[in-house]
């Protein structure tokens, strides 16, 4: 039994028709008309029919790209790491963007009207932002709230730099050192243990006691701010011995859970003085100068830079590039090959190469003809050469061309 309505007359005069939806809700519209009210009943029916059959798609619903941001948000940013750096981008640029949006009227255009307004940020930053907002529409899809994601170019960025900062030779380290000392000793141990460890700061500020053992001498490194490290892998890092008194005489000094916790004995959060503010301040102790970076003045030297002066100086004091790479948790080895020219040792090998060629054998060096001054038109007299090959060579024409003429 059919049980939609035939149009109603209204007490207003207008027709009413009432349907179920193929989800078997009930629905309804008014119409002036009769005629135009019996045609949508018609429709309508005839499409809930063919979506329950499977003849027809679903209509999508009237989403718009706020209401995306508060599913991700409630969703699948919850198992990111960089839930932070997602809702800072989503304020900052995505939001003011597309918020107001529809989700199905998001299409090539407007992505590439949203890219050409951001020209000034750095080709990383853009890169970032479009690879959230693909994969929030690629959410989107997955709920049915559009079709299809529109295509997405992203500026092209090198997954490795050659010129990453990091404190180049031990009397800078040495300087730094000594200006975090006067800091505080909180700070000189965090700052020691990341240039002598290469740990992330993260990793530094969920490390605890328990992971830190003076009779193998290892860090287990399995813990960052918000749980697993970066990799979600276990890793070992050998305490170096430069390290070891200090790290002994601070465990005594701090006995609690964590190797460095803040004044209330709590882990550090990722923006908290200590990576920031006072990181800075010992820069400037230190005497390293600001320089001009994307438009600011800031010291070119970041924390995560002790990682990368970690890296640089244990290469060059010898150390073995498939370890650095254990010790860092990089699991493509092409991160660590960026370490790998600074190697003492690197071109050991290849100094020899070219051994078989002897700069004796090259020729011998002549002295130019100089030009004598004389009437206009004059050519300058030639040198003779003592070479006999070279001599041939001028000759060997000549002697063609005589024995032409003959």
């Amino acid at each position: 039994m059919n049980r939609a309505h035939k149009p109603k007359k209204l007490p207003s005069g207008r027709w009413q028709i009432r349907w179920y939806d193929a989800d078997e809700a009930r629905q309804s519209r008014t119409f002036d008309l009769y005629n135009d009210a019996a045609a949508a009943l018609h429709k309508e029916m005839a499409d809930a029919a063919a979506i329950k059959a499977g003849l027809k798609a679903r209509p999508l619903p009237k989403k718009t790209f706020a209401d995306l941001r508060d599913s991700w948000l409630a969703t699948r940013a919850l198992h990111k790491r960089s839930v932070d750096a997602d809702k800072s981008r989503l304020r900052a640029h995505l939001i003011p963007a597309f918020g107001h949006l529809e989700l199905t009227k998001i299409d090539y255009e407007q992505v590439e009207e949203f890219k050409a307004a951001r020209l000034d940020l750095s080709p990383a930053t853009r890169r970032h932002l479009l690879i959230l907002l693909g994969s929030m529409l690629k959410h989107a899809k997955r709920m049915k709230w559009i079709a299809e994601v529109p295509p997405i170019d992203k500026p092209s960025v090198r997954a490795l730099s050659a010129d990453y900062s990091y404190l180049r030779t031990g009397a800078e380290v040495q300087r730094f050192l000594r200006a975090a000392h006067e800091e505080g000793r909180d700070a000189f141990l965090m700052y020691a243990t990341a240039v002598f460890s290469g740990m992330r700061q993260g990793e530094l500020a969920a490390l605890r006691w328990d992971r830190v053992s003076f009779e193998t001498g290892l860090i287990t490194v399995d813990r960052s701010f918000n749980g697993p490290t970066k990799a979600s892998d276990v890793r070992y890092v050998p305490i170096q011995n430069a390290l070891l008194p200090t790290l002994r005489e601070w465990k005594l000094q701090c006995p609690g859970s964590l190797v460095f916790p803040n004044q209330v004995g709590e882990m550090h959060k990722p923006k908290d003085r200590i990576f920031c503010e006072r990181f800075r301040r010992v820069l400037t102790a230190a005497g390293f100068e600001k320089e001009e970076m994307q438009r600011r003045q800031a010291h070119y030297i970041r924390f995560h830079d002790l990682r990368h002066t970690f890296a640089s100086h244990y290469m060059m004091q010898g150390g073995d590039l498939f370890k650095l790479q254990k010790m860092l948790g990089h699991k493509d080895p092409e991160l660590t090959m960026r370490y790998a020219h600074l190697s003492p040792h690197a071109f050991d090998k290849d100094r020899g190469l070219f051994a078989g060629l002897s700069m004796s054998e090259t020729g011998q060096v002549l002295p130019m003809a100089r030009k004598v001054a004389g009437k206009s038109g004059d050519a300058a007299p030639r040198a003779e050469s003592s070479d006999p090959v070279r001599a041939e060579r001028r000759q060997g024409p000549v002697r063609r061309v005589a024995r032409t003429a003959r």
